[in-house]
């Protein structure tokens, strides 16, 4: 009998019937959002926490249920990484509604028009995830939260991040507009961890050692306790137990995996920079620089604006991926250091 019954179970993109020790999580959000299925308006919520600790599954879980058991409430999940301009995000929100967008293309209004028109003509409830939220275009952001002032149909919008502050420095209009009910997400104890990955191992393997799953448990814990680390741990070591032909997944297995598992959310960010963003962070594997000296070394490889730059360069900051520091000059003034933190 093969070991690996179905390895589907411990990808990260997997949603479980339940979601262990998230169940107070999910009550409250689906509280703040049952309005929306009797024609009320729903309680506008702030997901926040560190990465990997459930807050997209525990969303994608109450999504499915109202889309499962309402017909008059209609989601959207938006990951912002992904779709992060105005345009691209309303985009993938029309096409999640079914509304085609030609390719030539529309304007940002003509894109609003449609999905104002399609809720008028569904009556139907709107409930949006805005997943990463701190990637996303001020404007885009805005749009969304003067949406309800065109239809009659109640809107309700989620946000997520990884950080509590993400609305702090935006403009008055959006923070007036905002009107948000925070959940904070704490990261898993060992044991959560432990229960987690023992429930998506019994779906996997035919058999397993206890031990495995504690010992990929504990490797999570310390790689930041994202859950993501520990599954991958699993995954890896199913796949050389399968391969060898192992009667059950054993701690040698995880053992022969833990170096090379890594922590999931620097590759997930490595891979979503932009060009101009990657070309920074290789220059701060070298040393720090002034502003100044940035802009001139990126310039030779790139054209770009000093005012662009700054803003690709604050956006790093704020990601918490390079630190900028103020420092006073001799003479007289200020330059800002940048360096790979």
């Amino acid at each position: 009998m093969q070991l690996l019954k179905d390895e589907n179970v411990l990808l990260a993109e997997y949603l479980p019937e339940f979601l262990p020790h998230r169940e107070n999580q999910i009550k409250q959000l689906a509280n703040n959002l049952l309005p929306a299925s009797k024609g009320r308006n729903p309680q506008n919520t702030f997901i926040y926490g560190p990465p990997g600790i459930g807050k997209t599954a525990c969303v994608k879980f109450v999504f499915r249920e109202f889309e499962k058991y309402s017909e008059k409430v209609k989601t959207i999940y938006i990951n912002c990484w992904d779709y992060k301009t105005v345009y691209s995000n309303l985009v993938k929100a029309a096409l999640s509604l079914g509304i085609f967008v030609p390719r030539r293309g529309w304007g940002k209004d003509e894109i609003i028009e449609k999905i104002v028109e399609w809720l008028n003509k569904t009556k139907k409830s709107l409930i949006v995830c805005l997943d990463e939220v701190d990637q996303l275009e001020e404007e885009a952001l805005y749009d969304w939260l003067r949406l309800n002032q065109y239809v009659k149909n109640p809107i309700g919008i989620v946000f997520i991040s990884n950080h509590k502050d993400v609305f702090v420095d935006k403009e008055p209009r959006i923070r007036s507009s905002l009107r948000i009910e925070e959940i904070e997400f704490k990261p898993y104890t060992f044991n959560e961890m432990k229960d987690i990955l023992l429930e998506r191992a019994k779906l996997a393997f035919t058999s397993f050692e206890n031990a495995a799953i504690l010992l990929a448990a504990s490797y999570a814990i310390n790689k930041g306790g994202d859950v993501r680390v520990g599954l991958e741990c699993l995954l890896k070591a199913g796949r050389i137990a399968d391969r060898e032909n192992a009667s059950k997944l054993k701690v040698e297995h995880v053992k022969k995996v833990l170096g090379k598992v890594k922590e999931v959310k620097p590759k997930i960010i490595e891979k979503k920079l932009s060009k101009v963003e990657k070309i920074i962070m290789d220059l701060l594997k070298e040393r720090s620089y002034t502003s100044g000296e940035l802009y001139k070394k990126v310039s030779e490889k790139i054209k770009i604006s000093e005012r662009k730059l700054r803003d690709y360069v604050n956006n790093l900051a704020k990601r918490k991926l390079i630190k900028v520091e103020e420092k006073r000059l001799k003479t007289r003034g200020y330059t800002r250091i940048i360096s790979k933190i």
